[in-house]
């Protein structure tokens, strides 16, 4: 029995998950080569550099060449804090290797990333569920084309999906070996280094081991007898987690003066004004990314056409008419001065006045909805307003079936959850779902890639329930 216990942990010379591979080495290797060739297609057609990729590109270059993490300004490169270091390390250290700006390099680093992942997210299932259900998580993580296309694009999310895969991964091989009365150390510091590793690309990445934290919570009630060795786990990860941080803490002391353990929510730095009054005025009636496109990103810079805004935005013609002013001064200089930006707060704070109910339940809500069941076009040539069929016919139609794709995928995680086979330690990657979900209701700019962290568990769920369909397992 006790040789068994360790080597189900990986303490002897096999280990299951090597053993799964081995058993259906064709079959990995051929998703495996599926998995790459999808990439690549997104490589060689939609490789899709931001305006966020630039502004990491930007701290890198001058984190690599001048010592500065800082964005380039008329006088030279000058230090910021509007991004955690974790993404510029990465595309630092990939200037460093290939060449500065060599985006093309760190596109297909991303990829092996992404790869990576599918691997932890197919011994996620194996752990929680059976290895005949890590191969059907593997197969859909390996054709899932929403994390896909944005291993092509220069930005945290591939590796935040990464590190969030490699927690789940570790915390559950850790609460197994708790189980067998044992503490499986290398398990709990791979869960802290991964979670360190997803705050500093993501302020967000936090929301991951405050899910954990509570589950450790309810566990040692559930369980006395495993207590004094899951505190001192959830200690040690606490504190390995929160070490990485010091030295950005003191590094924003030093430079700015100020508290900032992780970056302002803003994304502002601190001699830069930030228009808290248009935002709150945002959350008012904001629920879908069109908006954030059509409205959000152009303030302040460009124009906005009212007309662009849903009748939710206006509760009345009188206030459709203070709303159209306020815009028309903004238009003027195309920026938001403090004198305007309390005129958008005064709005926001009737609007809120009026129905409280609609500013903290429902409009949340919605955006939460609208982040994860709207087709993610945000990355392809693709029209953002897929419904309007009479303007765009063609791309309407690819719209809507990229949409349809991701709902399937969500339709067998849901069926995984309520049909199953449920995985073990459920409850901890569900409370960590909601948790991320219920974060990112309240943002004023509802972006679908935010919801992608969370797609491990919906892979896992989905492969569980296709391992649980008879006529469709006994095809692997």
């Amino acid at each position: 029995m006790r040789e068994q216990e360790l080597n189900s942990l990986g303490r002897t010379g096999t280990h299951p998950f090597w053993d799964m591979l081995r058993e259906s080495r064709k079959y990995f290797l051929l998703v495996t080569l599926a998995a790459f060739a999808l990439r690549l297609f997104f490589y060689f057609r939609f490789p899709h550099v931001t305006g966020d990729s630039l502004i990491y590109g930007d701290i890198a270059k001058n984190w690599l060449q001048h010592g500065i993490y800082g964005l380039t300004h008329a006088e030279g490169p000058r230090p910021t804090w509007i991004r955690l270091p974790g993404y510029p390390a990465f595309l630092a250290a990939c200037f460093a290797l290939f060449g500065t700006e060599h985006y093309h390099a760190v596109l297909l680093v991303q990829i092996v990333f992404d790869v990576a992942g599918c691997f932890v997210i197919a011994d996620l299932a194996r752990r929680t569920v059976s290895p005949r259900a890590a191969r059907f998580a593997f197969l859909l993580a390996a054709l899932c084309p929403f994390t896909a296309d944005y291993t092509v694009a220069p930005l945290a999310e591939t590796l935040s999906i990464f590190f969030t895969a490699v927690v789940l991964d570790c915390a559950v091989a850790a609460f197994q070996a708790s189980e067998e009365g044992l503490t499986h150390w290398s398990a709990w510091m791979g869960c802290a280094i991964a979670v360190s590793a997803g705050i500093l690309l993501r302020p967000d990445g936090g929301i991951l081991l405050v899910a954990l934290g509570l589950f450790l919570l309810w566990r040692m009630w559930q369980r006395p007898a495993e207590r004094a060795r899951l505190f001192w786990a959830g200690a040690v990860v606490l504190a390995v987690s929160l070490a990485s941080l010091a030295p950005w803490t003191v590094r924003n002391w030093r430079d700015f003066h100020r508290f900032e353990p992780l970056a302002p929510r803003y994304a502002s730095d601190p001699d830069e004004f930030v228009p808290s009054g248009f935002d709150k005025w945002m959350r008012t009636w904001v629920v879908d990314y069109v908006s954030t496109e059509e409205v959000y990103w152009q303030v302040p810079g460009d124009n906005v056409d009212l007309q662009n805004l849903p009748s939710r935005a206006f509760d009345s013609a009188q206030e459709r008419e203070k709303t159209q002013a306020i815009f028309d001064d903004y238009a003027k200089t195309h920026v938001v001065d403090p004198e305007l930006n309390a005129r958008f707060a005064e709005l926001a704070n009737e609007r809120i006045k009026r129905a409280p109910l609609r500013y903290y339940v429902w409009l949340p809500a919605l955006r939460i909805a609208d982040m994860w069941l709207r087709p993610r076009t945000e990355m392809l040539p693709l029209n953002t307003r897929w419904w309007e069929y009479s303007d765009d016919t063609e791309g309407c139609v690819l719209a809507t079936l990229w949409g349809a794709l991701n709902l399937l995928f969500l339709f067998a995680a849901l069926m995984g959850l309520v049909r199953g086979p449920q995985p073990r330690y459920l409850a901890f990657m569900l409370l960590f779902v909601l948790l991320r979900s219920a974060f990112l209701g309240t943002m004023e700019n509802p972006e679908p890639r935010y919801t992608l962290e969370c797609f491990p568990v919906v892979l896992l769920l989905g492969g569980a329930w296709l391992s649980g369909i008879r006529a469709v397992s006994e095809l692997l």
